[in-house]
């Protein structure tokens, strides 16, 4: 009989392929992880792992035990938050994996408002420009620009939000304006992001812009755009939430350009029911339909 305890590292090390990266994650030593390793597969007689160029990928009997030890760690899970739910203080951690500007600009100032209603609860928010693994367990809960068509994900549309071209005060007044053509863009500077780098398809504004137009300054960062249009870079599609009440953001074209966006939370099904994710989630979830004027016009 193996150790019940080994499951955790063979998870840990099917999700990160690498002992190094799942040594982080369970905050041991990679010699930790190998050791849990050879002992599992010595206990069940088979080579669970491959080693590639890339790190390691599953055997065929990896393949076979992977979900059987996800059904032990998804009871195991179960069974903490249903004693725990005994009582009515929240404990534990749940991360949050969000695109950068969404998770920057407005879920960090809104967050800590959960950690003040469940003191036991811990908040990580990964604001990237790109998706964290449900599936790797890189986050409990994320947000995303688009329904999944695969996996085993619970997903709810959080709400639609805005777009619109932005330059700043001192770029038109050096330029001069533009009127009420979309073919006079073709002679500004423009700000957008790195073609190879995008990590969803909505992000392609320029096409939906219009023809033919091109970007002078690019950046994975949403934020960092947007900084640029202040400092006069050039004129930037953003987001409405990153640019109401901002005098400083003059809208160019607002009555011929405007692209509609959604957002979607995620969830994986096995943790769907863990009580603090329902309560993160449902905070989200809140908070963005309370504040649905910063989103989109109604």
């Amino acid at each position: 009989m193996f150790d019940w305890d080994d499951l955790k590292y063979f998870l840990e090390v099917s999700r990160r392929g690498r002992f190094t990266s799942a040594a982080q994650s369970l905050s041991v030593d990679h010699t930790t992880v190998s050791r849990r390793i050879d002992a599992l597969e010595r206990a069940v007689n088979a080579k669970l792992f491959d080693k590639t160029d890339r790190g390691f990928r599953l055997s065929e009997s990896g393949e076979k035990l992977l979900p059987l030890a996800e059904t032990i760690e998804n009871a195991a899970l179960r069974a903490q938050d249903n004693i725990a739910g005994g009582s009515s203080r929240l404990s534990g951690s749940v991360r949050i994996g969000a695109p950068e500007g969404f998770g920057s600009f407005f879920l960090a100032p809104r967050l800590p408002d959960l950690v003040t209603k469940h003191t036991g609860l811990d908040i990580e928010l990964v604001a990237l420009p790109r998706y964290l693994s449900l599936s790797k367990r890189e986050a409990d809960i994320g947000i995303t620009l688009a329904r999944p068509t695969s996996g085993r994900l619970y997903a709810r549309k959080l709400t639609d939000y805005q777009l619109q071209l932005f330059a700043s005060s001192n770029y038109l007044e050096e330029q001069g304006p533009i009127s009420k053509k979309k073919k006079e863009l073709q002679h500004h500077r423009l700000i957008g992001y790195i073609d190879d780098l995008i990590f969803a398809p909505e992000l392609r504004y320029m096409e939906s812009v219009a023809k033919n137009l091109t970007a002078q300054f690019r950046s994975t960062s949403l934020t960092a755009q947007r900084q640029a249009v202040l400092a006069g870079a050039g004129i930037a599609v953003l987001p409405r939430f990153m640019t109401r009440d901002d005098k400083r953001l003059i809208p160019v074209l607002p009555d011929q350009i405007r692209l509609i966006r959604s957002l979607w939370l995620l969830i994986h099904e096995d943790i769907h029911v863990l009580t603090r994710v329902r309560e993160a989630a449902d905070f989200v979830t809140d908070i963005v339909r309370a504040e649905r004027n910063l989103f989109i016009d109604d």
